[in-house]
């Protein structure tokens, strides 16, 4: 599978739509897709990083002069340097040979317009967001943040066939931030490392002003990693501060940022992407504002007792930084609190669960055969298995093996177990009267993964279109509460009609 990615870096966009569309281009590479991505030359940008990652990277020119923004411009409009129109038509060039079967776009300055542009020349289209500001035409659209409305804040945007991933489930990182979690250590609130990191680029030097605070903290008893990116323009005068003080660790474009956020007791840093990094790691954290585009999650996760929000860049001065800390260094209690809170929110699955649905698991299904029946006993009775059942008692095993037999031979009910490579994932039941069958459907405890419900569904679906061609539809009834199932439907193309009520005679009143 081809994909292509449509994403910019510069002083002026920063790094982080890259970094997180990098993260999800690793993913994807390993699971078998071919990977290009398509930036423009801006200055300041991470073309290089892309393609020492061994990416194949289309360069659009840098435009000659300043772009002259028209008052129908998106809000973002400038960081694109060039009009839509241009933009578009420079990618579809692009992809020309590529011919993607999914464009993955992560750039606040394209929109609808441009997507429609981009529609006769990819197969699907997937849009990464955080600010709900435009419209899009997309298939599938990523918004990893948490905000107040953040389930009906694209309803008007996009098309209603459009799937939405939603919130921190599907955060965008690395694999060591999931390595790390599972060997963290207990935070006790004290501090003796502090982490300070402000993106890649800090183009107005939050870090330097953060380093001025820390100086200024007397009888410290902490050491400072001093994180800055490849692009910083500040870097050179950063590293003179951190080699003119004791105890601070300059770092210049890191691949360890994991292992430093799990050894940090504090962080101070930038709101946007990186918040999810650190809370991840239940790492506490200062957080600055630096861009607009940062407010509405960095208020709301600061409300939620995610981290400690001091302000907007503008209006937070060394002092401020240095008062905060001083506050905090004093706090065991609140920074456990932060720590805890941060945790629970973000699992660092997330790209396991994109990178799924982009490029679902592949999965053959097959007929139940005489050999299947003690292993469908097993995997039936499962309480991971009944719990979602709509009886939940645990079956006996003459009673199986009499149901089992009996369905082999009953040419209304078909039985389906789901492999991949040649293990078996799941099962598949459809009970069908005349030209239609309800089916009914679980995993094999244990093989759960990301996707693998909906392709389960899907394979079932053109098993039968191959093999039953009389049968039309396929109803799912599905316990209310199994909203994990409810996904993998919807997913699957299945769309809810009606709801089912039932009352139960023998135990009503």
């Amino acid at each position: 599978m081809n994909i292509t990615f449509r994403t910019d870096s510069s002083l002026q966009i920063g790094s982080g739509h890259v970094m997180r569309c990098l993260t999800l281009a690793d993913e994807l590479r390993q699971r078998g897709a071919d990977i290009m991505f398509v930036c423009r030359e801006h200055p300041g940008n991470m073309i290089g990083l892309i393609e020492a990652k061994g990416y194949p990277v289309v360069r659009l020119a840098q435009a000659e002069a300043e772009y002259a923004e028209a008052p129908e411009d998106l809000a973002h409009a400038a960081w694109l340097g060039v009009s839509w129109q241009q933009d578009a038509a420079e990618t579809i060039i692009a992809v020309k040979d590529a011919q993607p079967q999914w464009l993955v776009i992560d750039h606040y300055a394209l929109d609808s317009r441009w997507e429609k542009m981009l529609r006769h020349h990819v197969e699907k289209i997937m849009v990464i967001d955080d600010l709900a500001d435009r419209p899009h035409d997309c298939d599938l659209l990523l918004d990893q943040n948490l905000c107040d409305g953040l389930d009906t804040r694209y309803d008007i945007l996009l098309p209603k066939s459009c799937h939405k991933l939603l919130g921190p489930k599907y955060v965008l990182l690395r694999p060591e931030f999931a390595t790390s979690r599972k060997n963290l250590r207990q935070r006790d609130g004290q501090v003796k490392r502090v982490l300070v990191f402000f993106g890649g680029v800090d183009p107005t030097n939050e870090t330097e002003k953060t380093l001025q605070a820390l100086t200024g903290i007397n009888d410290r008893q902490f050491d400072i990693d001093v994180v800055v990116g490849g692009g910083n323009l500040h870097k050179e005068q950063i590293n003179k501060i951190c080699a003119a003080n004791d105890g601070f660790n300059y770092r210049c474009q890191v691949d360890n940022m994991a292992e430093l956020m799990a050894a940090a007791d504090l962080a101070i840093g930038a709101g946007g992407a990186t918040t999810w990094e650190r809370c991840a790691l239940g790492l506490p954290t200062l957080v600055i504002v630096v861009a607009k585009n940062q407010s509405a999650l960095t208020m709301f996760g600061a409300e939620k007792g995610l981290f400690f929000y001091l302000g907007e860049a503008v209006s937070v001065s060394s002092n401020c930084i240095k008062d905060a800390v001083n506050v905090l260094l004093y706090s065991p209690a609140a920074l456990r609190c932060y720590s805890a809170t941060s945790f629970r929110v973000v699992d660092a699955r997330g790209v396991h669960r994109v990178a799924g649905i982009l490029l679902p698991p592949q999965i053959s299904v097959r007929k139940a055969q005489e050999g299947d029946c003690d292993s469908l006993y097993e995997w039936r009775n499962a309480e991971e298995t009944r719990r979602f059942f709509f009886d939940t008692n645990i079956i006996h095993l003459d009673a199986h093996h009499a149901w089992f037999k009996k369905t082999l031979e009953d040419p209304s009910r078909i039985l389906l177990i789901g492999e991949i490579n040649c293990l078996p994932v799941g099962v598949l039941r459809y009970d069908i009267s005349d030209e239609q069958a309800v089916i009914s459907v679980y995993l094999v405890p244990g093989g759960q993964g990301e996707g693998v419900g909906t392709e389960l569904i899907r394979c079932g679906s053109r098993w039968l279109k191959k093999h039953r061609p009389d049968i039309n539809k396929v109803i799912a009834e599905i316990v209310r509460d199994n909203i994990a199932s409810v996904r993998a439907f919807e997913q699957a193309g299945f769309i809810e009609q009606y709801s089912i009520y039932q009352n139960n005679l023998l135990t009503c009143c």
